[in-house]
């Protein structure tokens, strides 16, 4: 069987860890696979393995720096050329400063000149690995929209048990081919996705909102662009922004525009995904001039708003698929079940407020998947665009 690595160029880049001599078999399997390799390295990681190991293997020159005393090695040229850049090993001290955006050597500038996916394959002690700022600073990496590798569990080189290994070459092998044999599995696909909140408003100046940013809902959409969708976003008020070709955005402020926005492009599509906090009420009567603050309190008659998940779940075909969310804040499981029926959903996303660091405005999520063959998967907190490669690769299973 034909890799999914053949032909594809990748960048490797090796930080100083002893996991540096993994880095070796790792460099052999690429090539291995069809893969054509440049090696990085830092300094630290040149006293764990000679760079001259890395250059004979991959036939090409190691760099460590930027400037050397031979040339200036275009750090640019590198972020272009790849197809991916794997960092394996990845260190505490490198994963710092990768998230703080610091460009101390070659491995760092290619980084934050990478337009390629990049991925990480961690390698540290198991104190290191759990401690509160690298955890941090791992989100902060996912949420750039970089790939981990999950670290391995095992003895360390300190002597201790626990997580913190880098994963083992083939496993890093295996995660890379997943990644790009699902690369363009949604390719062609028409899909929906509406983000963010709508602003219903009360006079000119005075609305009734909430507090969605949008984030889930536009990394779905360019996670799912990414990997060959043609998307119409219909996003609400929000400062978020989207760029790329597969990408269609309908801005809209109300439950209504909202709605009538959905609703008109639903029938071309293969699939929706309900991601926007929609008003579930508007004031019955919107004054045209701004309310002025006459008496001690005010008054407002509210009306329903028109339901965009259940229309859309009437109107469903039986080749369609339609994707609904549930932020709840008590009896979550079965709050969300109960809506997924009632809206006819093919599977639900359900998050809880009770969940930190996984509700509105936050860069990371923490979900269940509920579908209606009544499975329930449950997931890690992890950044927003990681939990949008999750449930994609869910709905892609239904087609």
């Amino acid at each position: 069987m034909s890799s999914s690595l053949k032909g594809k160029k990748i960048v490797l880049g090796i930080s100083g860890s002893i996991a540096a001599y993994k880095s070796v078999f790792l460099l052999r399997l690429l090539i291995k696979a069809g893969a054509e390799v440049q090696v990085l390295m830092t300094e630290a990681a040149t006293k764990f393995v000679a760079p001259l190991t890395f250059s004979t293997l991959s036939k090409n020159p190691v760099h460590t720096e930027v400037v050397s005393e031979e040339s200036w090695n275009n750090h640019v040229e590198y972020g272009l050329w790849g197809d991916a850049y794997l960092i394996a090993p990845a260190t505490a001290n490198t994963l710092a400063g990768m998230a703080a955006g610091i460009c101390q050597n070659m491995v760092q500038a290619v980084y934050l000149s990478a337009r390629c996916p990049v991925f990480f394959a961690p390698a540290m002690d198991l104190d290191m690995w759990v401690h509160p700022a690298t955890k941090k600073n791992k989100q902060t990496l996912e949420g750039y929209g970089n790939q981990f590798i999950p670290v391995e569990d095992g003895e360390l080189a300190s002597g201790l048990v626990g997580k913190g290994r880098m994963a083992e070459p083939e496993n890093i092998i295996a995660f890379l081919e997943r990644y790009f044999n699902k690369t363009q599995d949604l390719l062609g696909k028409k899909i929906l996705v509406t983000a963010g909140p709508t602003y219903e408003p009360i006079d000119p100046v005075r609305f009734i909102g909430n507090r969605s940013s949008g984030k889930m809902g536009v990394a779905i959409a360019e996670a799912a662009a990414e990997r060959g969708a043609n998307v119409q976003l219909v996003l609400g008020p929000s400062v978020l922004d989207v760029n790329h070709s597969n990408i269609k955005i309908i801005r809209v402020k109300t439950a209504e525009e909202m709605y009538q926005a959905s609703v008109a492009v639903f029938g071309e599509m293969d699939a929706g995904i309900m991601a926007a906090a929609v008003a579930d009420y508007t004031p019955q009567d919107v004054s045209d001039i701004k309310i002025k603050k006459k008496t001690p309190g005010l008054t407002l008659e509210l009306k329903k708003t028109k339901d965009i998940a259940a229309h859309l779940g009437k109107e469903k075909r039986e080749q369609q698929l339609l994707v609904g969310f549930a932020l709840e804040t008590n009896n979550e499981l079965e709050n969300a079940s109960a809506k997924l029926k009632k809206k006819n959903f093919d599977f639900i996303v359900l998050n809880s407020t009770r969940d930190k660091g996984a509700t509105f405005g936050y860069d990371s999520n923490k979900i269940t998947i509920i579908n209606n063959k009544t499975e329930r998967l449950e997931f890690e907190l992890k950044s927003k665009r990681a939990v949008a490669e999750d449930i994609l690769d869910h709905l892609v299973t239904y087609f």
